[in-house]
């Protein structure tokens, strides 16, 4: 199975911004694990923003363009150098990919991600992709990760999206606010009620939300791919939900 793991900040940092080393260390063993089995793997993953507000010491995220993409340009390097060190004690080599909105709206850049895509999973290795925040701007972002881990899906043809998230799946109401609320643990359809029931942005360091979580899903699934949204504080929970298992909110694909 050919398979897309998207990663949120607040999986991957505290809300300081520095890393947290029990998530990321847990999912690196379990996705080099996954690899051994033979699965082929591409994590999309967010923080560098978020790393870099840790790593410079801010207060908080920064709200300016300049600020973003240097804060970017401090985590990417924090990033990336963890990703390496962690994978490399299970023997997987990772690969570095940053893409902005115009690497995939351009034909023949979206062509040439492709390939390379393609031939690093042919070689093995483990790819990292995420926004390139240090130049990317609104005209030519992609804006969130969760869209830009459904356009990777997609172009790569695989098989299944997760994405880990600071929640358990896609509830009929908001858990933190209503104790009525109940995951809802098969979604068929994605109607117009259920994008107006989503609630906006995600955690004070990252950008995504559920509203963002069910685009992605409907751009998946229309090209009969399945998505599942599940917390990131368990990453051994992929073990069941490659297998099938009920884990969080799967979105079935749209089988011809």
């Amino acid at each position: 199975m050919r398979v897309v793991i998207k990663v949120g900040t607040s999986t991957l940092a505290h809300p300081t911004g520095r890393l947290n080393i029990r998530h990321v260390e847990a999912l690196c063993k379990v996705l080099s694990d996954i690899k051994n089995v033979g699965h082929e793997v591409i994590l999309v993953s967010s923080g560098a923003i978020g790393m870099g507000v840790g790593k410079l010491g801010l207060a908080k995220r920064p709200d300016d363009m300049p600020g973003k993409q240097a804060t970017a340009a401090v985590g990417q390097c924090e990033l990336m150098y963890t990703y390496d060190k962690l994978f490399s004690e299970y023997s997987h080599t990772v690969a570095q990919m940053l893409l902005t909105g115009a690497d995939i709206e351009h034909a023949s850049r979206r062509q040439n991600f492709i390939n390379t895509l393609a031939r690093l999973l042919e070689y093995g290795a483990l790819p990292i992709i995420n926004e390139n925040d240090t130049v990317v701007t609104e005209e030519i972002g992609i804006g969130d990760n969760d869209t830009l881990a459904a356009l990777v899906t997609v172009c790569a043809r695989a098989d299944l999206l997760v994405l880990l998230s600071d929640i358990e799946g896609l509830y009929t109401a908001d858990p933190h606010t209503d104790p009525d609320a109940r995951l809802i643990p098969e979604i068929k359809e994605i109607t117009p009620e259920l994008m107006a029931a989503a609630g906006g942005s995600g955690s004070a360091l990252g950008t995504g939300g559920m509203q963002t979580k069910l685009r992605a899903a409907s751009i998946v699934t229309a090209e009969g791919a399945d998505m599942v949204i599940t917390s990131g504080e368990r990453p051994e929970c992929l073990y069941d939900i490659l297998e099938g298992k009920p884990v969080g909110s799967r979105f079935l694909g749209r089988r011809a």
